[in-house]
């Protein structure tokens, strides 16, 4: 059985210039990146990668078809290097086909110096761990290397393994300041059978199929990952509850996928560095079910920045989506973020230019950061899968808003829709509508309470969602048609302007709860007028004048009228 987890997630993404410039990627670790990472094994150490006496190196010269081998720990036999002890081995040279083969059964770390190497094998890996306590590939500093295996493998009678172009069954390391390709004609470029720790180096990544996988885990600490892949970019699918995860800590990560641009059996965790994913072509593409992020148990965005352009799901788990920190952009032609369980928001900033439904789960809390979604259907809705088409208030599904400052633009479907109830305690919600005639800027089956907190939201005007009659903190609903780009205010019976909103598209209702209103107080709709200051979407954070604005509205706070004003469903 997978573990769960009990951690706030969400998934996280830099906000557009209407937003404003989120918050840096916090200097401590999220609490929420520690609790998951708690829940995994710890990813082996690092620290001995670049530390070792050059006097007790072991020099492997490759040249053509052969090797020479001086000094001890390693053979070489054709175009067969074979080191079968711990210690450290600078290979230098270019092997057109053969292979470094590591089977050193004594307890020790296995240290490859790749110092203007090259090794191509027409037949299997260039370079693989067969056994080994663990191995480290150091990239000397300033050196270009490279590793191509063969289209088709030829193996021993009743084997398939290796069956990467760098394949270990040991923890591998790769560190150091030079570089690196790797192709993997036949199937994966890199893969370790243990754990993979990438700490350094600039690394390109050439695959037919997976392009790096650590079964037990993947961590990035540093360096550059440029990689390209038939199948998934990074992957770790160790289904043990305490393995099979991905996590980015630093360095930079370039992914353009043929399926899922990271995948993990467990989670995947961006703490760090910079991400930035292309799967199935992304909206561009044609890469049927090729997800950007997926983690089935979890997916958690910390800090860091990330840009994820994607055919289907940008940031995809069966459990929980969470960002606390950091920036990441979304782009989809699926949902911009989909958990099945709970989708979180805690902080950093979070923009999903474009999707199907932006931020989706059974329960969509948002508690600070900054949120901006752009859908052609929902912007935001809590859902539960196995009752689609309920109308009344479905039992466990939500969306609860305590601060933060939120700006949804829906096209056709609803700004926030939430299939259970909703409520709201504090900060910004911003709503550019629907102007589907059906569909609202707000749309809850259940109670919809307000206890603080903003929300200004324009639609059709077709059929107006409203939070509850009984909601604590009121709201009013103004109808009227007016075309794009005009200037509305809702006005207090003493002419006191409540808030301006811009249009950016044809609407015909205006709905706003605003701690100011007074519930069975009477407030005008008026058009024209002046406002200036900060905006977020079209709402003016410091309300304009009316003084030159004509009234075209009247309501009641806390009621609704029928049909143009009334509440959908009916309650």
């Amino acid at each position: 059985m997978r573990r769960g987890t009990t951690a706030a997630v969400a998934a996280a993404a830099i906000v557009t210039s209407v937003l404003g410039t989120g918050p840096a990627a916090a200097d401590v670790t999220e609490p929420v990146v520690q609790e998951v990472l708690a829940a995994n094994v710890a990813a082996h150490g690092t620290d001995h990668a670049l530390d070792w006496d050059t006097a007790t190196e072991t020099a492997i010269d490759l040249a053509g078809g052969t090797a020479v081998v001086t000094g001890g720990g390693a053979t070489a036999q054709g175009g067969t290097v074979t080191i079968a002890a711990p210690g450290t081995y600078r290979v230098r040279g270019t092997l057109t086909d053969g292979a470094l083969v590591v089977a050193s059964p004594d307890e020790g770390t296995v240290r490859i110096v790749l110092d203007g190497a090259e090794i191509t094998s027409t037949t299997t890996a260039p370079l693989q761990v067969s056994e080994a306590d663990d191995v480290v590939v150091v990239l000397q500093d300033g050196t270009t290397n490279a590793l191509t295996d063969a289209a088709t493998y030829t193996y021993p009678a009743g084997e398939d393994e290796p069956n990467a172009a760098l394949f270990s069954t040991a923890d591998l390391t790769i560190a150091g300041g030079g570089s690196l390709t790797v192709r993997g004609n036949a199937n994966d470029a890199i893969a370790s059978k243990d754990g993979l720790v990438v700490a350094g180096g600039d690394l390109t990544v050439v695959a037919a199929d997976d392009g790096v996988r650590g079964k037990d885990y993947l961590v990035v600490t540093g360096g550059t990952l440029d990689v390209t892949a038939g199948g998934d970019g990074l992957k770790s699918d160790d289904d043990a509850p305490e393995k099979g995860f991905v996590h980015l800590a630093g360095g930079a990560a370039r992914i353009v996928s043929g399926d899922d641009g990271i995948t993990a059996a467990s989670d995947v965790v961006v703490s760090g560095g910079h991400l930035d994913v292309t799967s199935g072509g992304g909206v561009a593409g044609a890469g049927d079910g090729a997800k950007g992020v997926v983690g089935d148990v979890a997916v958690v965005i910390g800090g860091g920045t990330s840009s994820v352009d994607a055919y289907d799901d940008a940031l995809h788990s069966d459990g929980t989506i969470t960002v606390a920190s950091g920036s990441a952009t979304l782009a989809t032609l699926g949902d911009g973020a989909d958990a099945a369980e709970r989708l979180v928001v805690s902080g950093g900033a979070l923009s999903v230019t474009r999707s199907h439904e932006g931020l989706e789960a059974k329960v969509v809390e948002i508690s600070g950061g900054l949120v901006g979604v752009t859908a052609t259907d929902d912007a935001v809705n809590a859902s539960d899968p196995a009752s689609p088409d309920a109308v009344g208030a479905v039992p466990g599904v939500t969306v609860t808003i305590s601060g933060g400052r939120i700006l949804l633009d829906s096209a056709t479907g609803d700004g926030l829709d939430s299939n259970g109830t909703a409520a709201m305690s504090g900060g910004l919600v911003v709503v550019n509508g629907p102007t589907e005639f059906i569909n609202s800027a707000v749309d809850v089956n259940g109670d919809f309470q307000i206890t603080g907190g903003t929300v200004a939201g324009v639609s059709s005007g077709g059929l107006v969602g409203t939070p509850a009659a009984s909601s604590p903190q009121t709201w009013v609903s103004l109808s009227s048609e007016q075309p794009a780009g005009v200037l509305l205010h809702v006005l207090a019976a003493d002419g006191t302007v409540v808030t301006s909103f811009r249009t950016s598209k044809p609407t015909g209702n205006v709905v706003v709860s605003h701690p100011s209103l007074v519930v069975g107080a009477q407030y005008r709709l008026a058009v024209g007028g002046s406002a200036d200051g900060p905006t977020l979407g079209g709402y003016h954070e410091t309300p304009g004048d009316a003084t030159a604005a004509s009234v075209v509205a009247t309501a009641t706070a806390g009621r609704a009228g029928g049909w143009g004003g009334g509440t959908w469903p009916p309650r």
